[in-house]
């Protein structure tokens, strides 16, 4: 089969063209917002997680409490696999539209419950139980919300426009991430550690619950791009996952180390880099934050490259091995010479750059790869399972890995250069497929 031709689809009967900028507006946001606001979150998480670690699990050591707090991090991602099969299969059956509904809604609640637990000194045990149910819940809806979003957007798209909209949904991460490290930036500059640590880090939860009554009102408002009125496949709710399984599970397998690269990097490379550089380096965290800031936007600009070039090329996975070469390359010269900060922060922007660019082709290339009527659950599962494997685990090891290491500079790569590695075979053995 020829790469650039699509395959007939009995469900597709044309390209669904919006008709005017405003549309085009309303989808894009409306498909983004909350992606934003999952990925915000946790960002804050991640860069307040010194913090929450002493505010809600008591240990004398800063840095058993971290390493708890990282752990809860990461319970979150547990819930991403079945929240992703449920949601998934709901938006295969339902809607994409019915499905983003439910996934804001929990988000919501999960934020909250966050941003309002009261501390260890208060309530004692409930405290830390409060926090693992808010990242349950968030995992949970996270698990759903880009299968259904991105799926959203890029059947909303003509056929050579497909990369365009799909970029839109990872250049909010990238915002989600500079929103995030300047509010890290502005808190750990202005208040002190008391005042973080009673109310501070509070702040971008409570600020991520405004957002939500915008993502719900804009979600009911939107159109719906697959309203899945196969009846007999109501009957049978579980046959996306049968489909799967029986018919596409090496590819699936495939996507799922195709999305461990852009997991680690994100979770590595950007959120857990500003602790990095306050244990390795003299700098304050109000610059740690700062340099995290410019990368979030060096992200939004790339992923806008790299979903514009998907429309105009017919093979993708050569160039997602070359930016995972790239990636490999700059990610060793990044934390080699972290000592020259100079020389750190550009290997940092051209590691990003690629990661920016990565993220829409193997949105768009995972995508296309599955039929219609699986697509929102396969594109939710195997991200899911992705970033709840790799993610959810990465910091942990991280931290680990500097423990036992004494701090060395290189410790991340030890573990990242590794799984680069296999990302490159995982995205050579792919094989492409374009279903409309």
């Amino acid at each position: 089969m020829s790469y650039d031709k699509l395959i007939d689809d009995p469900d597709f009967d044309q390209d669904i063209k919006l008709a005017t900028r405003h549309e085009k507006t309303k989808l894009i946001i409306t498909a983004s917002i909350g992606n934003f606001l999952e990925v915000f979150d946790f960002t804050v998480y991640s860069f307040f997680a010194d913090v929450i670690g002493q505010v809600f699990f008591k240990a004398d050591d800063p840095m058993v409490s971290r390493m708890v707090s990282v752990s809860v991090f990461g319970s979150g991602f547990l819930m991403r696999p079945l929240g992703s099969i449920i949601i998934g299969i709901y938006a295969d059956l339902h809607g994409r539209k019915a499905a983003l509904l439910i996934t804001i809604a929990l988000m919501a609640l999960g934020s909250g419950v966050i941003g309002f637990a009261p501390p260890y000194s208060a309530i004692g045990i409930g405290a830390p139980l409060l926090i693992v149910i808010g990242r349950l819940l968030q995992g949970f809806s996270a698990g759903g919300e880009i299968g259904a979003a991105t799926t959203l957007l890029m059947e909303s798209a003509a056929r050579r426009e497909r990369g365009f909209f799909v970029c839109w949904q990872f250049a909010g991460q990238g915002l989600s991430l500079t929103c995030g490290a300047l509010f890290g930036a502005i808190l750990f500059h202005y208040l002190s550690e008391q005042q973080l640590m009673s109310w501070g880090w509070r702040v971008p939860f409570i600020f991520s619950l405004l957002i939500i009554p915008v993502g719900l009102y804009m979600r009911a408002h939107v159109d719906e791009t697959y309203s899945g009125t196969d009846r007999k496949a109501v009957a049978r709710p579980w046959y996306p996952i049968a489909e799967i399984v029986n018919k596409q599970f090496l590819q699936f397998l495939l996507t799922v180390l195709m999305i461990m690269p852009i997991t680690l990097l994100i979770y590595i490379v950007l959120f857990y880099m500003p602790a990095y550089l306050k244990q390795v380096t003299a700098v304050s965290p109000t610059f740690a934050y700062s340099i995290s800031a410019g990368m979030g936007v060096v992200m939004i600009v790339f992923a806008f490259v790299g979903g514009i070039v998907c429309d105009h090329i017919p093979r993708r996975k050569f160039l997602a091995i070359a930016i995972l070469v790239t990636a490999f390359i700059s990610s060793f010269v990044m934390f080699q010479m972290v000592d020259s900060m100079m020389i750190f922060i550009v290997a940092l922007m051209v590691c990003v750059a690629g990661l920016g660019m990565l993220m829409p082709i193997q949105a768009l290339m995972s995508m296309e790869v599955f039929p219609r009527h699986i697509r929102a659950t396969a594109m939710s599962v195997s991200y899911s399972a992705g970033v709840m494997i790799f993610g959810g685990t990465a910091q942990m090891i991280i931290t680990k890995l500097m423990l036992v290491s004494g701090n060395h500079p290189m410790a991340p790569f030890w573990y990242l250069g590794i799984m680069l590695v296999v990302a490159v075979f995982a995205y050579a053995f792919f094989h492409e497929a374009r279903h409309v």
